[in-house]
């Protein structure tokens, strides 16, 4: 999970299956950013702080 835990444009969804992926939201406005992230992310530009 790396930064993505402690970010605020960062959200978790569960597939219907059980699995657990997490959504960067900057992705929505944001090309640069993928919609999901491969983890653990240990930089990121749209990193903020919750």
């Amino acid at each position: 999970m790396g930064l993505c835990g402690a970010c605020v444009h960062a959200r978790t969804v569960e597939s219907a299956r059980g699995s657990v992926f997490w959504l960067c939201r900057v992705s929505e406005r944001d090309p640069r950013f993928p919609k999901y992230p491969r983890l653990p992310v240990v930089r990121c530009e749209g990193y903020a702080p919750r």
